[in-house]
């Protein structure tokens, strides 16, 4: 057989005891709470009235002997009997604080569902009620029913008056009375600080929460929102309270309308003197640091006008602001400029040499696009020998180069700048020139042209030739020749031209000019 140790078997039995005890326990209420039915919480407001149930679920094979209800306010008190049934005897009701309003229901009750009502309820009824069976043989069994007591609180919220300063202070209170459950604060803000929650007794047995927010004011934070949040069991939803902090602070000033460019002559201008405080200001006051203002300056309220500026104005202006916190004082100087030069005449004038300078690119554009395309056009023509406007240069045997060159060379290289005749209906020669560098000369009874080299203006006359002169000479043979001028000989016509029976016909288009020189009314000359 095993030894035991003796010093270990008394400990055993003792924890075996221990949890036969606790085993016990259990399987009772485990059997009362299954039997005995009963609300675990219920709820309800003063002034109404609360009815609390009980029944013994299954009476079978058990005899109920008696009923009692018992209030047990506190768990560190002894039960109160409020109600008591013993089935053949009328109810009975004994010494509590709800006799008077305490009664079965029915009555008589039945002996498994013995549920009584309280009627009148106070917020000091609230606590644990008690159903308890004394059966047979089971003993006493019970079921605990909790009363909860429910008072809307009164809320409210405001903010706290207060001046800036450097120390944390209340600057709003909120509020939550004579609740039943204790209520719960929350602020909500762009402020800067905490808050503080208290509670104490209210009125019959209910509870006030008490919230302050703290912080330090300053001037800027007067007007800011802050939101004071409220829930409570009694509330669908949480109560809101929104208001506006008030800081109380002296005026803040500040001087407006100087643009640094007053000088002497400048009319109109004016200084406005703005503050912000909180009380609004009393007064508002403008000094000078001369004791007089200058004869142009007139003060109306916050406005410091001056109708011209001068000299006299180049001082330093005071504003002085009060309030019931206290007084501000802001200067401010006034520099004043010597007056801008002819500023009108100057933009007139930049103006004015602008646009001219536009109007001579332009002109000048204008001119050179002129005298290119000219020059193209005639450039063209004489790359074409001289056929498309049908030009012959006397002097030489055979038609002249794109410069005016003689090409035969009998006349060692002929002339260069000899005019250019053209064939017309209406003449028989015609000479392209300028007038006053050729001159048309007879000799021995034959006609010698003395030319000078064309100009530009020789060269812009040439291509006046309308379209339908031009159309003309196109028509002419190109294969025709003209026959080589000699100075001192005849001057040989073309074929065309002798083929004519009678040269007369064409008529003298010859003309004489004041320098003496004679040219031709259709020549063209380049």
């Amino acid at each position: 057989m095993a030894r035991h140790d003796s010093r270990i078997w008394p400990e055993c039995t003792k924890m075996i005891g221990l949890l036969c005890l606790v085993s016990s326990i259990l399987l009772q209420h485990g059997a009362s709470g299954q039997r005995v039915k009963v609300d675990q919480e219920v709820t309800s407001y003063p002034g109404q009235t609360v009815n609390l149930r009980c029944a013994f679920a299954d009476p079978t094979g058990v005899q109920l002997s008696m009923v009692t209800w018992m209030y047990v306010p506190e768990p560190t008190q002894d039960p109160v009997n409020i109600a008591v049934f013993l089935p053949g005897n009328e109810p009975s009701y004994p010494n509590s604080p709800v006799k008077g309003r305490v009664s079965f229901v029915p009555s008589p009750p039945k002996v498994d569902s013995p549920s009584i009502q309280i009627t009148d309820v106070r917020m000091t009824d609230e606590g644990k009620y008690a159903c308890e069976f004394a059966t047979y043989p089971g003993g006493n069994v019970r079921g605990t029913t909790q009363l909860v007591m429910l008072a809307k609180p009164e809320n409210s919220a405001s903010p706290v008056t207060v001046v800036a300063g450097a120390k944390p202070i209340t600057v709003a209170s909120c509020k939550s009375a004579n609740g039943q459950p204790a209520a719960e604060i929350s602020w909500v803000t762009t402020a800067n600080g905490n808050y503080t929650t208290k509670q104490q007794p209210g009125t019959d047995n209910t509870l006030t929460v008490i919230s302050e927010y703290i912080m330090v004011p300053m001037p800027n934070d007067n007007g800011k929102e802050i939101t004071c949040v409220v829930s409570h069991r009694t509330l669908v939803k949480p109560e809101s309270f929104k208001m506006n902090l008030a800081v109380q602070f002296a005026p803040q000033v500040t001087i407006e309308g100087y643009d640094n460019n007053w000088y002497i002559g400048r009319t109109n201008v004016a200084l406005t003197c703005k503050a912000n405080a909180n009380p609004p200001p009393t007064t508002i006051q403008w000094k000078s640091t001369t004791g007089e203002f200058p004869p142009a300056v007139q003060v109306s309220e916050n406005v410091l006008k001056v109708q011209n500026v001068d000299e006299s104005v180049n001082t330093t202006f005071f504003c002085e602001v009060n309030n019931q916190i206290g007084t501000t004082k802001e200067q401010f100087g006034i520099l004043v400029r010597e007056p801008p030069k002819n500023p009108s005449n100057a933009g007139v004038v930049a103006g004015a040499v602008i646009g001219s300078l536009l109007a001579l690119l332009l002109v000048a554009a204008l001119i050179a696009v002129l005298v290119t395309r000219r020059r193209r056009q005639q450039q063209g023509y004489r790359a074409n020998g001289g056929s498309d406007m049908k030009t012959r240069i006397f002097g030489g045997g055979k038609k002249a180069s794109k410069n005016g060159t003689n090409g035969g060379a009998g006349n060692g290289g002929g002339n260069n700048n000899g005019p250019i005749y053209v064939y017309s209906e209406s003449s028989p020669i015609q000479a392209l020139g300028e007038k006053n560098n050729h001159q048309l000369i007879t000799m021995g009874g034959h006609p010698e042209v003395v030319s000078t080299t064309p100009t530009a203006q020789d060269i812009l006359l040439s291509n006046e030739l309308d379209d339908a002169e031009k159309r003309k000479f196109d028509e002419l043979d190109e294969a025709e020749n003209y026959d080589h001028y000699n100075p001192g000989g005849p001057i040989h016509l073309p074929r065309s031209i002798r083929d004519q029976e009678m040269i007369g016909e064409y008529d003298d288009d010859m003309e004489s000019q004041r320098d003496g020189s004679v040219i031709s009314r259709t020549a063209v000359y380049v």
